[in-house]
């Protein structure tokens, strides 16, 4: 049992180490420096560390270690631990018997240290004590920079193989090309790193856009969102949380000790031959940090007009809005809608040597080239409206603003549109009207928004049928399609089709996304409406009256296309309403 009773300054005097005035002195020094006595005792020169170290050893009943006793610790115990542990923690290891590792630190209160070498080693510890510059001596003496051991843990190993194994998905090993200071990593990390990149490369090569790595009492949960659905794959070890998530934070280049906030970063990996760039998130939770990894893939950033999903006539008025030479075009639509994919297709349509384009953006997820695309930092001030200030310097012909999110950067916007530039940005409404009026709630005046907004794109995105599975729905349910507005006339000679699921598809059914789209173009009648502050309902009658398709009348057609399902259609647009996908009795 510790001799926690007796004080550290205590065990010193009676030890003939200190006086009264000299511990007295070192507790001043210690409040006013947050310092412990021991340090304080040091610093002042009264005590050896040493000292402090056996007055240690004697106060928590623990074993003290002479490391300047030739055989203190045996050769072959120094493969016990990761080089990177030995210098991250100025820690040693002594023996492992019976599957538990002693090693020798020199601060028995530092719990954290001790819980995430238990962690990364995956067994349990017990301590001895040795003196903190003699535990630094010893380490720079016999481990150098270039030493390399592999790790004798084998049921970690073994933990990792295993889950390796059960990813089924065969992808080129991943290996990390920009973001972390310390990717030339020693070998006997490379369990971990196997665990991380065979993660990354399986969500690659699924297709996933997300990965997410939940950490619970008892697991640590993986899911790849694919196709805009979350899916779980095998669980993550326990036993190897700390270690996935602090190889991580590596390779977004985050702070590795800094567990308390949210961090951001990303990471840049090599998977065979393409360079992935990943944004990385990790926020604090209930049991450890949840991860998120969002997959950004140039590729997708500019799919081209003709790939965006929409109908004929709304990508004629689509293509003749984003040509006006002033006003605001605005997509809304929900988190991950696709709103950016659309703008950036906008842009690249637009992007020519004779006109100068500026985006404010947070984050800049994906680079185009001969635009001038600037990051916005609210830490240091540097916001989306100052950022459009400093724009309308620049002289632009095109403005985008990533979001539009209160009312100083709508005025902004709308001066910058009633000043001969094209803006386009989003908005987060559920269609297409609720636009207008969302503007006006935030402040901006009606006959700014009346007069400056030109359209407004509302979207959504749905799951695309596997071309190699699908099958006709031979009995479609009336409860699906009553949600969805059909009649039975729009039935007559048309084919709807159903998910089935093979190889290619992963068994879902879906292989891909496309929007659904709204199109609301401004005329005198909705501008009118707009001034007059006109409720809702009447800015939409107005709209559909103008010939505008609403989210569900496309979604309509993407099924009699045969693109998606009823369920999907519903699933997106009717979210409100709850359904089974059974059939009807």
């Amino acid at each position: 049992m510790a001799r926690t009773k007796r004080k550290l300054g205590e065990i010193l005097q009676k030890w003939g180490v200190v006086n009264d005035a000299q511990i007295e002195e070192a507790l001043g020094l210690g409040q006013a420096s947050r310092q412990r006595i021991g340090e304080a005792l040091v610093e002042l020169g009264y005590a050896q560390e040493t000292d402090v170290a056996k007055a240690l050893a004697y106060q928590f009943d623990m074993e003290y270690i002479d490391l300047d006793r030739p055989g203190a610790i045996k050769k072959e115990s120094l493969g016990l631990l990761p080089d990177d542990i030995v210098k991250k923690y100025k820690v040693l290891p002594l023996e492992k018997v019976n599957g538990r590792l002693k090693i020798v630190i020199h601060d028995p209160m530092d719990f954290a240290t001790l819980d995430d070498i238990r962690f990364r080693m995956s067994c349990e510890i017990d301590t001895a004590i040795a003196a903190r510059d003699k535990i630094k001596q010893y380490i720079s003496n016999t481990l150098s920079d270039h030493t390399v051991r592999s790790m004798t843990i084998d049921t970690y190993n073994q933990s990792i193989d295993a889950y390796n194994q059960s990813i089924d998905i065969q992808v080129s090993s991943a290996e990390p090309v920009e973001g972390g200071a310390s990717d030339a990593m020693d070998a006997q990390q490379a369990p971990i790193i196997r665990l991380v990149n065979k993660i990354i490369s399986a969500a690659v090569g699924m297709r996933a856009s997300d990965i997410h790595i939940e950490p619970f009492i008892d697991r640590v949960r993986l899911r790849y969102r694919i196709d805009g659905v979350c899916h779980e794959r095998d669980r993550i070890p326990k036993r190897t949380q700390s270690a996935v998530v602090a190889r991580l934070k590596i390779m977004a280049g985050v702070k590795v000790e800094e567990k308390r906030i949210p961090q951001d970063g990303r990471i840049k990996i090599k998977i065979g031959q393409e360079s992935i760039d990943i944004r990385f998130s990790v926020c604090p939770s209930y049991y450890g940090e949840s991860c998120v990894m969002r997959i950004l893939r140039a590729e997708s950033a500019t799919l081209g007009l003709a790939n965006l999903g929409l109908q004929e006539d709304t990508s004629q008025q689509f293509e003749r809005m984003i040509r006006r030479p002033n006003g605001i075009f605005l997509v809304t639509g929900p988190t991950g809608s696709g709103k950016t994919t659309t703008l950036y297709t906008a842009l690249d349509v637009l992007n020519r040597p004779d006109r100068k384009i500026i985006t404010a953006e947070d984050p800049v997820e994906y680079n185009i080239k001969g635009i001038n695309q600037c990051q916005v930092h609210e830490q240091i001030g540097l916001s989306f409206s100052r950022i459009l200030r400093s724009m309308l310097r620049q002289a632009p012909n095109i403005i985008l603003v990533g979001e539009i999110r209160d009312k100083e950067v709508a005025d902004v916007a709308i001066q910058a549109a009633l000043t001969g530039h094209l803006v386009f940005s989003t908005l987060h409404t559920n269609d297409a009207p609720s636009a207008v009026t969302r503007l006006v709630d935030m402040g901006v005046k009606p006959f700014l928004v009346a007069s400056s907004i030109q359209a407004v794109l509302a979207q959504r995105l749905v799951r695309v049928l596997c071309d190699n599975c699908k099958q006709p729905d031979l009995s479609p349910s009336s409860r699906l399609l009553k949600l969805c507005g059909f009649k039975p006339q729009d039935l007559q000679g048309k084919t709807i089709y159903q998910a089935v699921g093979c190889d290619r598809c992963s068994g879902t059914g879906f292989f891909g996304r496309k929007g659904i789209y709204e199109m609301m173009a401004m005329n005198s009648d909705l501008r009118e409406l707009s001034f007059k502050q006109a409720p809702l309902n009447q800015v939409r009658a107005a709209a559909i009256a103008s010939g505008m398709r609403n989210l569900l009348g496309d979604g309509r057609l993407k099924i009699l296309e045969g693109v998606t399902t009823l369920q999907e259609i519903v699933r997106v647009c009717q979210a409100e309403m709850m359904f089974d996908d059974g059939r009807d009795e």
